[in-house]
């Protein structure tokens, strides 16, 4: 029996470890079939965190809340590394029991870190479900009622009674409305049951309310980056801010506190033409100092999508910390020196090598297209030299965002960044490669670019939200600012930037799923969240986000009592979960013993 456990482990320690080849075909690697599932790696070197009262002032003694220490996470006094999962709508399910019973679900599989939403805005008080903040009229009101912030006590009572660590999000930067704005005005939504909403409230995450709303209901500048700097937008997210995070200071349940998800000049109103990468870099120092200066015990992370602004000019170009030395590099990888920013340069070199690496492996396993042979030797024709088409958006500063410099923000912890690939360009095509390929070698190149960022900054990097929309989940697929999919009887739904198919099959998923995961562990990322975790047999409530009926085919059940938790097109139901928690109990050992 010994033996064959030593087997087992040794089988995912090869997994785990494996080289990333560009030209192979997809590996459907079985191992990490409970993350298809919903459950996730967690590496955890310390031991579940205990009640202990923290000595103010006694540096050397350890803590029970998430700090830094040399460019990683600690708890108690030893490095914390995890894979966690996403359950925005964790505080909107309609009973405790059924948070519970979710939070246990996550707990038996081994995770330990679940990012959620602490924020739930409305311009109209609901006539069902979960709300925190009323934002009406350039008002807010904050519900601390039972279907307002105690369901969040809830939550985080729970998540202590299960040894699980919350990664909370104050705001997101997406909201758009179902029913269409009018030209004149801002249509309010309506949220009763039997309007021409496409799903009940709260079943998509840009569906919680966030930036948007505020800039509406106070009548600013119809325009998204009035939000960072209109001194009224943010004295306001402050007094909310500084409502929730008060309210868990002394917590342990709480990994850290994002301050927004996705934050970006654009969203679902359009940015100024003045909106930069500093315009948001500043808000952010703003927000992390106050949230700071209320709660010093947890850690402030950005939550931002990761871009990159090469060449850009720093607020922040000094780290508070001296950067950890460069992590040996994997085998057969040439080791080179660490930059302080990523340069157009250094960008455009690294494409370039990559390209001629694809090329050569593509040349000696297969002839060229219009190659001839030359002396035993293929050399492909002329053909029209490819265009310079730029660094693209992922890196030039036009999101507003340059993640190098909010990470090097004094007050933010931990760096944070997102791999969304359908929705999302993170870098060009390498016509070396097949579609799902290059799908997994860009996501590879862009865990590896932010590990990097974090050994520069001596500060650890998570990896806040990664996911791919397989076939079955095409039906329930939203992209993050419409309220609705894409036409199915369009090429929308079959073709994105890079030519890749959106809607990859299950096998795919699971390869990139595990290359991704190889990757970051060993490129030194401290922590890696799919999206998302899905539950079943949960209370349904019309009008909540688990109902009884809906307009949207699948969402949920029609039977009572069976009810389904949102699926935004990344999250799967389970099957064979006895299996499946047996692999990842095996395969977390694995992950565990790179800590």
């Amino acid at each position: 029996m010994r033996d064959d456990r030593q087997q087992k482990n040794n089988k995912y320690s090869a997994v785990f470890h494996a080289p990333f080849h560009p030209t192979s075909a997809p590996m459907y690697i079985a191992v990490l079939w409970q993350l298809v599932l919903g459950g996730l790696l967690v590496s955890v070197a310390a031991a579940t965190p205990k009640r202990s009262r923290r000595q103010s002032g006694a540096s050397n003694v350890p803590s029970q809340f998430v700090t830094t220490q040399n460019g990683k996470f600690v708890v108690n006094g030893s490095a914390l590394k995890v894979v966690g999962t996403n359950a925005y709508w964790l505080h909107a399910l309609n009973t405790d029991e059924d948070i519970d019973n979710t939070l246990a679900s996550i707990a038996a599989v081994g995770i330990k870190v679940v990012r959620t939403w602490a924020f739930n805005d409305v311009n109209v008080i609901p006539q069902n479900g979960t709300w925190f903040q009323l934002v009406a009229n350039g008002t807010t009101s904050v519900n601390t009622g039972p279907n307002g912030l105690q369901k969040l006590d809830t939550v985080v009572r729970l998540a202590e009674k299960h040894g699980i660590l919350l990664h909370m999000a104050l705001t997101n930067n997406w909201n758009p409305l179902p029913l269409v704005d009018g030209p004149d005005g801002f249509t309010r939504r309506d949220v009763t049951k039997g309007t021409n909403n496409k799903f009940p409230r709260n079943t998509l995450s840009n569906d919680y309310g966030g930036m948007d709303v505020y800039i509406r209901e106070f009548n600013a500048p119809r325009k998204h980056d009035q939000f960072y700097v209109n001194e009224t937008l943010i004295n306001a997210f402050k007094n909310y801010t500084t409502q929730i995070v008060s309210r868990y200071v002394n917590s342990p349940a709480i990994f850290a506190w994002e301050i927004a998800n996705d934050p970006r000049c654009n969203s679902t109103l359009p940015a100024a033409s003045t909106c930069t990468t500093t315009t948001v870099t500043n808000w952010h120092s703003t927000i992390a100092q106050h949230v700071k200066s209320v709660d010093p015990n947890h850690l402030v992370s950005s939550g931002n999508q990761g871009f990159f602004c090469v060449d850009c000019p720093k607020l922040f170009p000094s780290t508070p910390t001296p950067p950890t030395p460069q992590v040996s590099s994997a085998p057969g990888t040439r080791r080179r020196g660490l930059p302080r920013f990523l340069t157009k340069a250094r960008l455009l070199q690294d494409r370039t090598e990559a390209l001629k690496k694809t090329r050569n492996l593509q040349k000696r396993s297969s002839p060229p297209a219009g190659g001839v042979k030359v002396r035993g030797r293929w050399v492909a024709t002329p053909t029209r030299r490819q265009d310079d088409v730029g660094v693209g958006s992922a890196f030039d500063g036009s999101q507003g965002v340059d993640s190098e410099d909010i990470l090097n923000i004094p007050e933010i912890g931990f760096g944070s960044f997102q791999l969304f690939p359908d929705q999302v360009s993170y870098g060009p095509v390498d016509p070396n490669l097949p579609a799902f390929n290059n799908t997994v070698q860009t996501g590879i190149d862009w865990i590896k670019r932010h590990a990097e960022a974090g050994l520069a900054a001596g500060k650890p990097v998570s990896l806040v939200g990664f996911g791919l929309v397989t076939q079955a989940n095409l039906p329930f697929f939203v992209p993050f600012n419409t309220t609705v999919g894409p036409d199915q009887s369009t090429s929308s739904l079959s073709t994105r930037q890079d030519q890749q198919a959106i809607g990859v099959s299950d096998g795919q998923r699971d390869d990139a799923y595990s290359q991704w995961l190889n990757a970051g562990l060993l490129a030194g990322l401290s922590s890696m969240v799919q999206y998302q975790w899905s539950q079943g047999d949960l209370t349904e409530q019309d009008g909540t986000v688990v109902s009884s009926s809906q307009t949207e085919t699948g969402v949920s059940s029609t039977v009572t009592g069976t009810g389904v938790s949102p699926n935004d097109g990344y999250g799967i139901n389970g099957v064979g979960q006895v299996d499946a928690q047996d692999t990842i109990s095996e395969a977390s050992q694995a992950f565990g013993s790179d800590s």
